[in-house]
């Protein structure tokens, strides 16, 4: 535990963090269509109310991690805080798109600050033993339960508020979270030197996530196999082996030390949630659509019938803490990542003449359950072994895979949908489309499972002789 920090403080503080970019995640995608009415948005220029936010989210997580190891965790956290609120209080009262999208533009700036920064405080502050198990199972419900309350609340809020508040609304969780923060968080260190920044690392890695995010969101516009995306996609790829190859031979203090991929829980967790990260996306989004256009559910009862998804997630983070005492994480996951990809193969059944209680409770209490299994271990995971100076670099690199994953899966599943259904727009087809994306979905938690059972340790103690190895480079 930090010195001078309140344990209980500091959980509150970043359960809030995990809880609002969640929320912020998922309560503008009900509020689309009145945000259109509203704002006048091209149909093509309304995505980018989302892609704005993914963009920067996605491409300055890695930057935002090491300038909190850098400068300090509770520094930065702050900062981004502030910049978050401030946004999206300014996009409340957006009076033309261009505005709107600006202002999510911003909001991924301040949350590319804080998600790695408020991670790395819990690290540090739950170093081990059952109150790390506790404090991620925490974390895990949090992030889970916000994403599914953040429909409902988009949903109550456009229908009886007006879309105006789907922004407004973060600012008193950010509020919030900035005092418990500055109350319950340790003061930071004088700001470590640890050799020159890697400026030309940062840059490259910055904009090659960057182009990464926007090939795979602009794919609603672009098809996969157009020009523009494969130049867009192939100088992203291009940007990132140039960054890597940068990483291995600089002198001065690397961006992310590729020794830490030579911790097995580093890989293994990151490349699980990766898989996991496509998949929970793509569930919001279908499950959304399947309600609303097929169902014929208004946006209000679309967020209400989100409810047992969250409640679900919850109740499965409950079980892995209580399990996580004495059940090493890989199994967690493993279990976890099975249980979901059942959950996923029944929402495959989806049906066009279905109902709610028929088509959607069953299978999202299954897959909220193994969600929540997954979500605290896998972040616990991610950060086992890793050195304190680097818990932020490990921690932004983990949000980094968990918002390509959504990214990719989103354009990638939307895509294979859409294609399933040939066009049409008849209940049959479109229940067809997304029934086939669920059933990807499950494949992808296997393939996690899979990865989880032949990557990470088999006990939860830190690997000791790669651990040393990785801090000692």
């Amino acid at each position: 535990m930090t010195r001078g920090a309140s344990p209980g403080l500091t959980l509150a503080a970043v359960a809030v963090v995990q809880f609002m970019v969640s929320v912020d995640l998922t309560v503008v995608n009900v509020g689309l269509p009145e945000i259109d009415r509203a704002l006048g948005f091209s149909d093509v220029g309304l995505t980018w109310v989302i892609h704005a936010y993914a963009l920067t989210f996605g491409g300055l997580l890695l930057l935002g991690g090491k300038l909190a190891d850098r400068y300090g965790h509770k520094r930065v956290l702050l900062t981004g805080l502030a910049v978050f609120a401030l946004a999206s209080l300014l996009g409340g009262f957006s009076q033309v798109p261009g505005h709107l999208v600006a202002a999510r533009a911003v909001q991924g700036i301040g949350a590319a600050a804080l998600a790695p920064a408020a991670l790395a405080l819990l690290t540090a502050t739950f170093p081990s033993g059952k109150a790390r198990v506790k404090a991620f199972g925490v974390w895990s419900a949090m992030n889970a339960a916000g994403g599914a309350l953040g429909v409902l609340i988009g949903g109550a809020l456009t229908e009886y508020a007006g879309w105006q508040w789907v922004m407004f609304v973060m600012v008193p969780m950010a509020a919030c979270a900035l005092a418990l923060a500055m109350r319950g968080v340790a003061p930071d260190p004088a700001p470590t030197r640890r050799g020159r920044p890697d400026v030309l690392g940062a840059v490259l890695a910055t904009a090659g996530m960057t182009l990464l995010v926007f090939g795979i969101v602009r794919t609603e516009q672009y098809a996969w196999t157009s020009a523009t995306t494969i130049v867009t996609l192939a100088v992203a790829v291009v940007l990132l082996a140039v960054f890597l190859a940068v990483e291995r031979t600089t002198n001065r203090d690397p961006l992310v030390r590729l020794g830490l991929f030579a911790n097995r829980s580093v890989a293994g967790a990151n490349a699980f949630n990766l898989l996991l990260g496509a998949a929970m996306a793509s569930a919001f989004y279908f499950v959304s659509l399947y309600l609303q256009r097929v169902l014929d559910s208004g946006p209000a009862l679309t967020g209400l019938q989100c409810l047992p998804f969250a409640i679900g997630v919850v109740v499965g983070s409950v079980v892995a803490i209580k399990l996580g005492y004495k059940v090493p994480r890989r199994t967690l996951l493993v279990a976890g990542g099975l249980l979901t990809a059942v959950g996923f193969a029944w929402f495959g059944l989806l049906s066009a003449d279905g109902s709610f209680a028929a088509d959607v409770l069953g299978p999202s209490i299954v897959t909220s359950l193994g969600f929540g299994l997954c979500l605290g271990p896998v972040v616990s995971t991610a950060t086992v072994g890793v050195a304190p100076h680097e818990t932020g670099t490990a921690s932004g690199l983990l949000n980094s895979t968990r918002q390509i994953g959504a990214s990719l899966g989103l354009a990638a599943l939307g895509t294979a949908a859409y294609q399933h259904t040939d066009g049409q727009t008849t209940p049959q087809a479109l229940a067809d489309g997304y029934g086939l994306g669920m059933t990807i979905c499950a494949v992808l938690l296997v393939a996690a499972a899979v990865i989880a059972f032949t990557v990470l340790p088999r006990t939860n103690e830190a690997e000791p002789e790669k651990d040393a190895v990785a801090s000692a480079d």
